[in-house]
């Protein structure tokens, strides 16, 4: 299903949409994707501190089988993804910075392996919001926490290179350029010392590609972004899928 310009909705409807995604994607990870001893749950929260959807893991099961086999469902994939583009923290910036990091962990013997984050409209609604996000994601690799950023919203004037640009700034010091022609980004960090990204780039109209999912270093699953796009989308009242199309909403009268 080609991605749709979300843009032309309220941003209501954007996070109805985003919360049935990450449902859709949480069924798809625990239902064959994720090997033995992980799970993702969607989490509440009232503010930016707390992780759409969370990849957790047993200490003990990872100090027993550092890559689990799977139930039923793919192994971790060792070899590196298929991606565009592939990009390495500068490790000037990346070893200063480790100096100041301070990781918190659950005595109950579970610990955070990653996190999925849909870019919404209040995201980027002033400077703050994209400042707040992007420090977010920077908090969560430099903690050793991997993320998948999905952000489906065309650049603004907070955000002049998106959301991957405003966070890959705490690590590079080069600006990042998007495409012209693709200017949605998709992108999966793999924390370490020095953090990795993998970008691919899509335009409005354009299908969405899997996106690594690593859940240990430079091991990952395929997150099936399209599929559960596609669910989330027929999930919505039909009057916004005519609207996101560019059709009339068709009314019936009482």
């Amino acid at each position: 299903m080609p991605v749709h310009d979300w843009s032309r909705v309220e941003a209501g409807t954007f996070q109805a949409f985003h919360g049935s995604w990450i449902t859709h994607l949480m069924g798809a990870l625990n239902n064959g994707l994720l090997p033995d001893g992980y799970y993702a749950l969607s989490e509440q929260h009232a503010g930016m501190r707390i992780p759409d959807v969370m990849t957790l893991h047993s200490l003990h099961i990872l100090a027993a089988t550092p890559h689990p086999p799977g139930n039923g469902g793919v192994a971790l994939i060792d070899a590196p993804p298929r991606i565009s583009r592939k990009l390495v923290a500068s490790a000037e910036l990346s070893y200063k910075a480790l100096r100041r990091t301070l990781a918190i962990r659950h005595v109950s013997g579970h610990r955070l392996v990653a996190i999925v984050e849909i870019v919404s409209p209040g995201n980027k609604d002033r400077s703050s919001s994209v400042a707040e996000f992007a420090e977010k994601v920077e908090s969560a690799l430099r903690n050793g926490i991997h993320v998948l950023l999905i952000d489906l919203f065309v650049p603004g004037k907070h955000d002049p290179h998106g959301m991957h640009g405003a966070a890959w700034s705490f690590f590079d010091t080069q600006e990042y350029e998007l495409p012209i022609d693709r200017p949605l980004s998709l992108a999966s960090y793999l924390a370490g010392q020095i953090p990795e990204a993998y970008l691919e780039h899509v335009r409005f109209g354009q299908t969405l590609p899997e996106m690594p999912l690593f859940l240990e270093y430079r091991a990952h699953v395929n997150a099936p972004l399209e599929l559960t796009y596609t669910r989330a989308y027929q999930d919505m009242p039909s009057f916004c899928r005519d609207l996101l199309e560019g059709n009339e909403p068709s009314v019936r009268e009482s």
